[in-house]
This record gives structure tokens, C-alpha cells and sequence, in this order.
């Protein structure tokens, strides 16, 4: 995406890919501060561990509790920052076609990506938001660091079936249907209005999708956040803003079609 856009824009850079395990993460950090370094990305595992290793995190990151994306100053000081949330949110309003304002949504999940879809709904005026995770306890850990009367947080079994059979969107913050096959919760108790949104992007139909579709439910899969995300950092690594369909076009052509709905 980056590098379709980098070409695109007729810029001279390029975006690499580098897997890290956990003790490799500081000696990588020492090498985003040199002066050829336009900003960095990070993904999970690592969105939290990063943020002791920035100068300066920005307040919506640092209420999320979870930066994806840094900026490299021309001083050599990084600035973590978060688009997930407003990649998300993005998403919702394009490729759902709905307003989280008023919305009663179920997230399962208790990761940084789930901490920064929480987030964007709550600043978006959802009414309730209930974390489900297959360990409770890390679910409330997430709830009480949020510490919002609006959100509920429990595990897999009937605290989560009956704020889904209330949802007006339910997503699905893990990687199951990526990493792992299966699906993180059972689209059938869910209302026949309501949406569900999968941060799986890779296979672009996952089984979670494949099901709800089939139940005549509303249903996109990670594609569109991805999207938006990147394109939010382009912009403030770059300064130019709408590179979203020519990151959409590049990513398309391995991930397939995200935005069929049922």
C-alpha cells in the first residue's frame, strides 16, 4: 500500500517489512531516529511495548493505550500515534454504512486493536460498548483502564450472548479466522439488523463474514481499516492526504474484493 503510494506521489521512499521479536524492538528503534527515516509502523504484539520506546505519545494514543504508527522528527524524536481508531471508524461510516453514534456494539477482543475500536466508538457516541474475551480477566483489565460507565466487559459465555442478541454491531478484534480457523462468536444470536465488522483482512471472506452473509447480515471484513489506518499515516509522514484508493487498488490485488455485502 505504502510503496503504490510512494510511487504514486512520485516520492523517493519505500516502506519495508520487519519482523521482530520482542527483544529486537529497541535496537529497531535506535535505527528509526536516523535522519533517512520518515516514521515506522508497528502491529501486534507489539502496539503497547512500543510506546515505552517513543519520546512523545500523542493523547488520543496514549487514552487508547496503544500506538501503530510513529513520526520521525527532523530532531530524531519520535511521536507514537494511533489510526486504528479513526481507520475504524472510517471504515464503518464507508464500508458499513453506519453511524456509531447511539450504537450498541460488541467487541471481541482485548488487544491494542481492540482497544482502539473501543475507542472509536466511544468517541463516537456509541451508547454501550461490551468487550468479550475468552480470558474475562484481560476484558476487564480493558474496561477498567477505560474506565467508561458505558462500557461492559465479560468472557465467552452468557454475558457476551446477550449483549450480542442486543447489537447493533459486533467485531471482532482477534485474530481467529486468520491465525487460527474458526469464528470468535456465533452470528446467530445476533438481531437480523445488526452489522458485523471482522479486522481479518487475510482471507478476504472470512468464515466469521462467510456466516453472517449467509444470514442475510451486513458484513465487511479488515480491508477498509487497513486503509484508512495507512492512509492517515501517509499523511503524516508525507503531508499528502488522499492516497486511500491508491493503497485500496494495491492491496485488493492480494486480498480480494473486502466490501461485498450481503
Amino acid at each position: 500500500m505504502h510503496n503504490a503510494a510512494f510511487r504514486h506521489f512520485d516520492i523517493d521512499a519505500r516502506y519495508e517489512l520487519r519482523p521482530l521479536e520482542s527483544d529486537q524492538l529497541e535496537k529497531f528503534f535506535t535505527e528509526v531516529r536516523e535522519p533517512e527515516w520518515l516514521g515506522f509502523q508497528v502491529t501486534a504484539p507489539h502496539k503497547q511495548a512500543a510506546m515505552a520506546l517513543v519520546d512523545e505519545i500523542e493523547a488520543e494514543a496514549a487514552a487508547i493505550g496503544a500506538i501503530n504508527s510513529g513520526l520521525c522528527t527532523p530532531e530524531g524524536r519520535l511521536v507514537g500515534f494511533n489510526t486504528d481508531a479513526p481507520g475504524f471508524a472510517r471504515s464503518v461510516s464507508s464500508d458499513l454504512g453506519m453511524i456509531l453514534t447511539g450504537a450498541r456494539v460488541v467487541v471481541v477482543g482485548a488487544g491494542g486493536a481492540a482497544r482502539a475500536v473501543v475507542h472509536a466508538c466511544l468517541n463516537a457516541g456509541a451508547a454501550r460498548v461490551h468487550i468479550g474475551n475468552r480470558t474475562p480477566g484481560h476484558a476487564a483489565a480493558l474496561r477498567m483502564e477505560i474506565d467508561d460507565p458505558l462500557v461492559t466487559a465479560g468472557g465467552m459465555d452468557d454475558d457476551l450472548d446477550a449483549a450480542l442478541r442486543d447489537a447493533d454491531l459486533a467485531v471482532n478484534a482477534t485474530t481467529v479466522g486468520m491465525t487460527t480457523e474458526g469464528v470468535p462468536f456465533d452470528v446467530r444470536r445476533l438481531p437480523p439488523a445488526a452489522r458485523v465488522f471482522d479486522l481479518v483482512y487475510i482471507p478476504a471472506v472470512s468464515d466469521l463474514v462467510d456466516q453472517a452473509r449467509a444470514r442475510g447480515l451486513m458484513a465487511v471484513n479488515g480491508l477498509g481499516m487497513l486503509v484508512g489506518q495507512a492512509a492517515i499515516a501517509f499523511e503524516r509522514w508525507t503531508g499528502i492526504a488522499g492516497s486511500d484508493s491508491v493503497m485500496r487498488h494495491a492491496v485488493e490485488q492480494l486480498a480480494g474484493d473486502s466490501t461485498a455485502q450481503a
